[in-house]
């Protein structure tokens, strides 16, 4: 075991399973104590099992480390409370907080009900929103602290079918460039992963993922869920310090920065627009070259 983490404590959530069980193991592996939190539950959200934090936790342990589980959803204040509490009843303070607990109720928009929106933005956004708001408060009063949120490309990108879970990850990605500047001064950083690997989530989609993957250059076979943790782990380290409010893309051996929205083509004028000018002007400047990235289709 290797000792960067040492005396640092971490809560990662969705830990019981894919790339949180690897992060939880690579955190234990560097001396983190750490607090392995899964609702235990179906990629629907449907369900609980306390097994996929324990098996985790006994793996860390069997390993020589230190680690507690927690059961709780990260789908309401209470129960994100409850997971922050954990660490400081465990273990006195935290440290890291991976927020990555999430489920999938895909649907294509007009079929799309109620409860698919709302449970998706539950557990990601709000989930992300509540463990933050719990941890940031003591990582405050220390004046030290390491966030590591988890978006998509989904959310950044787009993909068929899944436009709960876009949004949700699209506002991870603001939610983490915004807490990076409410916490910045207090010695605490706040960064996103956007990972691409095979997980319970990935395996239910494979037709889609390969298409969107193949569509964004990318090979179409999705990594080992493992892989992201490494580069989590240098996030949560004294020796990214300066790094915060980034979005970093992990997939396998590819780590890429991800720029912020800017603009790409403008037009100006003095005063405003008339619309005979932009049905003049638009077509020939900012809609130049745009590729329409699902055109219309014949009907049938």
């Amino acid at each position: 075991m290797g000792g960067r983490l040492k005396d640092r404590v971490a809560v990662i959530t969705g830990a019981g399973r894919g790339i949180g069980r690897g992060i939880a193991l690579a955190m234990a592996a560097e001396c983190a104590r750490v607090v392995v939190n899964d609702l235990g539950c179906e990629t629907t959200g449907a369900g609980s099992a306390s097994r996929p934090a324990d098996d985790v936790v006994a793996e860390i342990r069997k390993l020589g480390g230190v680690a507690v589980a927690s059961y709780d959803s990260v789908a309401s204040m209470s129960g994100a409370e409850r997971i922050i509490n954990a660490a400081l009843e465990s273990f006195g303070r935290i440290d890291i907080l991976v927020n990555n607990a999430g489920i999938l109720r895909d649907r294509m928009i007009f079929n799309m009900a109620e409860a698919e929106w709302d449970d998706v933005i539950a557990v990601h956004l709000k989930g992300h929103f509540a463990c933050t708001r719990f941890a940031s408060a003591l990582m405050r009063q220390q004046r030290f602290g390491r966030i590591i949120n988890t978006s998509s490309t989904s959310g950044l990108y787009g993909a068929v079918g899944q436009a709960n879970y876009g949004a949700a990850k699209a506002g991870i990605a603001g939610l983490t460039r915004v807490v990076a500047r409410d916490l910045g001064k207090y010695g605490i950083t706040v960064n996103a992963v956007v990972p691409a690997a095979a997980t319970r989530l990935t395996s239910d989609i494979p037709e889609r993922s390969r298409a969107t993957r193949a569509g964004m250059g990318r090979p179409e076979t999705l990594p080992d869920p493992d892989d992201v943790a490494p580069f989590v782990v240098y996030l949560a380290g004294d020796e990214a310090d300066s790094i915060n409010g980034q979005l970093f893309y992990v997939s396998g051996g590819e780590v890429s920065l991800l720029c912020h929205p800017t603009p790409v083509k403008s037009i100006y004028k003095v005063g405003r627009w008339t619309l005979d000018e932009l049905l003049k002007i638009v077509p020939a400047t900012l809609a130049k070259d745009l590729i329409n990235p699902a055109p219309p289709q014949p009907p049938g």
